[in-house]
């Protein structure tokens, strides 16, 4: 069942920003999606004008949460059983759209098939992972500021670190509405620079941030890679990103709290 926090009153003029986190998924420290969109929530909080939602297992029973949005942001598996594609929630989708909100995706939730919203990911998000054209390997690999110029790109530098960075994302030949924030030189054997996270300014004026990382929770550990991500919600809610780039502060031990129970996997 979909849980709804932060529901009560807005700050007056606060950007509402609403955070979907998947339900468990994967192992333990993989695919936290509820424990991941609780740390951007209180990351969220150190910033002036926003005001962040929660919608807590997967997508909201009561879509009224999105009345308001500035901008929605998922974090939750995708692929052949992603839920954008159940019951009318791409005629949702598209309302939102439509009307110029702000869309973020990250990891899983970028992959959709190609014949059943692909199309219309490539359209709002500005790109998706297509199989079998895209990969997902995990690397431990050097990632680069693609647009040090972008307000997206403030406060953070170019960094490393090890996760499923899926690459080979389908883009549009040419699109020019699409701006890569992140790329990296992969695969090591015979490396080509592949962009993992972007930014995509729709025709309507609406902003979308795709971000291929996320498998490993400990990452948001990287104050680099915590701040992209603050960065790009606030930007794709129009929220002014600071000079020196969004707060971002987190404990070691904020990485320890609302994880998921998985149940160890049984050895046959």
């Amino acid at each position: 069942m979909a849980m709804l926090a932060g529901m009560d009153a807005y700050g007056a003029g606060a950007a509402k920003i609403v955070l979907v986190a998947g339900k468990p998924s994967h192992g333990p420290g993989s695919h936290e999606f509820n424990a991941g969109v609780m740390l951007m929530e209180k990351m969220l909080r150190q910033n002036k004008n926003v005001e962040p939602v929660i919608v807590k297992g997967g997508w909201p029973e009561d879509e009224k949460v999105f009345d308001g949005a500035r901008a929605v942001f998922f974090y939750l598996d995708g692929g052949e059983r992603h839920p954008f594609l159940e019951g009318n929630r791409m005629q949702t989708l598209r309302r939102l759209m439509d009307a110029g909100v702000g869309l973020g995706c990250m990891h899983y939730c970028v992959e959709i098939p190609k014949e059943r919203g692909g199309t219309e990911l490539l359209d709002w998000l500005g790109g998706y992972y297509e199989r079998p054209y895209s990969v997902n390997p995990v690397n431990d690999v050097a990632v680069k500021q693609a647009a040090p110029k972008h307000e997206i790109s403030r406060g953070w530098k170019s960094f490393a670190g090890k996760d499923e960075w899926y690459y080979k994302i389908r883009f549009r030949e040419g699109d020019k509405r699409v701006t890569p924030i992140l790329t990296a030189e992969l695969p090591k054997d015979k490396p080509l620079t592949e962009t993992l996270a972007w930014v995509t300014v729709r025709e309507n004026g609406g902003r979308s941030f795709g971000f291929t990382g996320g498998h490993f929770h400990v990452n948001w550990g990287m104050a680099d890679f915590r701040r992209m991500v603050m960065n790009a919600v606030l930007w794709i809610a129009k929220v002014n990103v600071p000079k020196a780039g969004a707060v971002a502060e987190l404990a070691p031990a904020d990485l320890e709290q609302n994880l998921d129970y998985k149940p160890p996997r049984k050895v046959k």
